[in-house]
């Protein structure tokens, strides 16, 4: 597997997208985010913005998909 599959940017992301990155089920990403709602806060439409999903990487640290 070449690492450029692996390398993932920073954007908006889905509750259904992120929880792809994570490998686990979207049930299972919305109760990892809930103790952090009031840091994350409320989505905009579908997604979560650059600032959300960065806090999101954070508090659940940074998927082994992303790189540096």
């Amino acid at each position: 597997m070449s690492t450029e599959n692996l390398v993932r940017e920073i954007r908006p992301y889905s509750t259904k997208e992120l929880a792809g990155i994570y490998n686990v089920c979207d049930k299972t990403m919305k109760k990892w985010i809930k103790p952090f709602n009031e840091e994350v806060d409320e989505k905009n439409g579908r997604y979560y913005s650059v600032v959300q999903v960065k806090i999101i990487f954070d508090k659940l640290g940074v998927p082994c998909k992303f790189k540096d």
